[in-house]
C-alpha cells in the first residue's frame, strides 16, 4: 500500500471500537477508532469528525473499506505492531461484506506480568491482564485544559506474580464498571503513569478494555484467583499508602456497620475501609518458617537434620524465610473485631520485617515487646470480609 495514494478496497474485521470526544475552540465532534484485521495484521483506523460512522461498525463483522489514506502510526499513542494506521476522509466508503469471509481473528494481546510493570518508564504502553481485587468509587474531576467534568474510577488488579497495580478507568467505562464479582480485566494499550515512586496503568483513547475475555490467560488467571489468589496479600506497585495491606480507601464503614450489613456472608468476599485502633496483637503462632523461594510461601517442615522440606515444591532446603501471620484485635467506637494481617500488612503494623522479628524469637522479652509496641496504634485499615469453613 502506498502512503500517498488513497487506499483501494480492502477487507477488515472490526474487533474493537472506541468513542471519545474531540474538540477545538470552534466546535466539538465525536471521533472514534477501531482495531481491524487484514491478513492477520492488526492496524488501527482513526475516524476524524465523522459521528455517524460510529454507528455503522459492529464488532466481529467484516467490512470493505475504500478511499482512506495511510499514515505512519504514532507509536506514542499505540503499541500495535503495524507501522501504519488508516485515516478516513470525506471520500472514504465503507460497505458491509456479506460474503463468507471465514473466521474473524480476535484482538491479540502481548501481556506483561504486573510484577514487571515497575521496571517500565513513565508513559510506556503495555498490555496487561489481572483480576479486579477491589474497586474504588467514581470520582468527578475538572479538566484544567477544558474545564470539563471527567469521571474517574481506580481499580486494583492482581495476577499470578502476586503483585497488584492500580488501573484507572475514565468516562463511561468508569461509570458503568462493576467490580463486585471481581472480573478478569484485559487491557490493550494501557499507559504507564508514575507518581510518588509507584506505577499505575491508565486507559487512554486508544486503549481497549475487555471484561472476562474468553482467552487462555483469563481462564488461568480465574482459576488461580479463585483457588489461592483471593486469600493472599499482593504487593501493590502503585505505592498506595494509608490502608494496611494496600487497596483503596473506599466503602467506609464502622466495625459494627460491617457486621450489621453481613459483609462476607455471600459467595464472594466483601471489602471495606475503616479507622480502628489496635487493641491487641497475639504473639502466639504469629511467625512461621516458609519455603525460601520467591514464588512459594508454603510452611516448611523441619527435618531435624539441618534441612527444611517444602511439600509444595517437593524439595528440601538448608534454609528458610520467616513469614508473619498476625491475629489482631481491632476496635472503634462502635465495637471490636478480630482480623488477620498477612506478611506486608503485618510488617507495616509491627514496623519490622519478618526476618527481624524472627531474629528475636529466642529472646522472649524482646520478642513480646515487638507486639506490645503495636498496641493502641490507630490506622486506616482496608479489610476483606469472607466467611470461611475449615475441616
Amino acid at each position: 500500500m502506498n502512503t500517498v495514494e488513497p487506499v483501494s478496497i480492502i477487507s477488515g474485521g472490526a474487533t474493537e471500537r472506541k468513542q471519545y470526544l474531540w474538540e477545538n475552540k470552534k466546535n466539538e465532534n465525536f471521533t472514534f477508532s477501531t482495531y481491524t484485521y487484514r491478513s492477520n495484521q492488526q492496524t488501527e483506523v482513526a475516524f476524524i469528525r465523522v459521528q455517524i460512522t460510529f454507528l455503522l461498525f459492529v464488532v466481529n463483522k467484516v467490512y470493505l473499506i475504500s478511499r482512506c489514506s495511510l499514515k505512519p502510526a504514532n507509536k506514542k499513542f499505540t503499541n500495535l505492531k503495524h507501522d501504519y494506521e488508516m485515516a478516513f476522509t470525506n471520500d472514504t466508503q465503507v460497505m458491509p461484506c456479506h460474503e463468507d469471509s471465514g473466521d474473524i481473528p480476535t484482538l491479540t494481546f502481548d501481556f506483561m506480568s504486573i510484577s514487571m510493570l515497575a521496571n517500565l518508564e513513565n508513559n510506556a504502553l503495555v498490555d496487561v491482564i489481572g483480576v479486579c481485587k477491589s474497586s474504588g468509587e467514581v470520582q468527578t474531576l475538572i479538566s484544567r485544559n477544558t474545564n470539563r467534568e471527567l469521571k474517574k474510577r481506580e481499580v486494583l488488579i492482581v495476577d499470578q506474580s502476586n503483585t497488584g497495580v492500580t488501573l484507572t478507568l475514565w468516562g463511561s467505562q468508569a461509570e458503568e464498571f462493576d467490580g463486585s464479582l471481581q472480573p478478569v480485566l484485559a487491557v490493550k494499550n494501557g499507559r504507564i503513569n508514575e507518581f510518588g515512586g509507584g506505577k499505575s496503568v491508565s486507559l487512554m483513547q486508544s486503549s481497549v478494555l475487555q471484561v472476562n475475555p474468553d482467552i487462555t490467560e483469563a481462564h488461568k488467571l480465574r482459576g488461580w484467583f479463585d483457588n489461592i489468589g483471593s486469600t493472599q496479600e499482593q504487593e501493590n506497585i502503585s505505592g498506595r499508602t494509608g490502608a494496611v495491606g494496600g487497596g483503596f480507601p473506599t466503602n467506609w464503614m464502622t466495625l459494627k456497620e460491617a457486621q450489621e450489613n453481613q459483609l462476607g456472608c455471600g459467595d464472594k468476599p466483601d471489602y471495606f475501609t475503616t479507622v480502628a485502633t489496635v487493641l491487641l496483637v497475639r504473639s502466639e503462632n504469629s511467625l512461621y518458617k516458609a519455603c525460601p523461594t520467591a514464588e512459594c510461601n508454603k510452611k516448611v517442615i523441619d527435618q531435624n537434620n539441618g534441612m527444611y522440606r517444602c511439600e509444595k515444591c517437593n524439595r528440601e532446603y538448608p534454609n528458610f524465610k520467616y513469614r508473619l501471620l498476625l491475629s489482631v484485635s481491632l476496635g472503634d467506637f462502635s465495637g471490636n473485631q478480630w482480623a488477620t494481617c498477612f506478611q506486608e500488612a503485618a510488617e507495616a503494623l509491627l514496623g519490622m520485617s519478618a526476618q527481624e522479628v524472627g531474629d528475636l524469637f529466642h529472646d522472649d522479652k524482646q520478642f513480646q515487646e515487638v507486639f506490645n509496641r503495636a498496641a493502641f496504634k490507630t490506622c486506616i485499615f482496608r479489610l476483606r470480609a469472607k466467611m470461611e469453613s475449615y475441616n
